[in-house]
């Protein structure tokens, strides 16, 4: 499915209780935006390179809504009618950055940052099915179903749209459950959404 590159990638953190608890957290009372730079988006099969600023960057699996009508103040309840299409996405991120410097761009942002698999269109998903799986070299890391969401998905496209005007492209990385880990040069990852698809790249060390 052919959309058009996303003006932004707009991430909720601490979506699911389990991956909040991880780290530390409690799910925050309304959702947490942040943001990752349209450059770092990539494709199946490209690297994610680990930058040397970072010792410890992490995979982050989650489903991706892509928006396909400009969404400004929609309702929760009109919010699938402005979905595109579903993506299996990685949310890459350097977390002792993301500790060190207590927003999160530098540690979300990096170039190869955020992979984006292969777009469905939505009305081939069973939207009530979805879930995502990470796996590192064949080894399963993360599993969870957007039915364990704190924020559902059509309320993030609610919330979010009374913020700023979702234009289509637009991409929403909705939360990752837990299970979050390294990544290694040599390593594959891998994010799958079963019965929308899987995206798989190779990790390496910045040349």
């Amino acid at each position: 499915m052919n959309l058009p590159r996303p003006s932004k990638v707009v991430c909720v953190g601490r979506n699911y209780l389990e991956h909040a608890r991880e780290l530390g957290n409690e799910v925050p009372e309304r959702p947490l935006l942040f943001f990752k730079p349209p450059s770092s988006v990539i494709a199946a099969g490209e690297p994610i390179v680990l930058p040397p600023e970072s010792q410890r960057v992490e995979h982050e699996g989650e489903i991706a809504v892509i928006i396909g009508r400009r969404a400004r103040h929609v309702s929760a309840e009109e919010a699938w009618s402005h979905v595109a299409a579903i993506a299996p996405l990685n949310d890459v991120t350097a977390r002792d950055l993301q500790k060190t410097d207590g927003q999160w761009a530098r540690a979300k942002g990096f170039d190869t940052f955020c992979p984006i698999g292969a777009a469905v269109p939505l009305e081939s998903v069973d939207r009530d099915a979805l879930e995502v799986i990470c796996r590192v070299n064949g080894e399963e890391r993360q599993r969870g179903r957007a039915s364990q969401m704190a924020f559902p998905i059509p309320v993030l496209i609610s919330y979010i749209s009374a913020i700023m005007t979702l234009e289509p492209g637009d991409v929403i990385a909705t939360g990752t459950p837990a299970g979050v880990g390294p990544l290694a040069p040599g390593d594959v990852v891998e994010v799958e959404i079963p019965g929308v698809g899987t995206i798989s790249n190779p990790v390496q060390a910045a040349g």
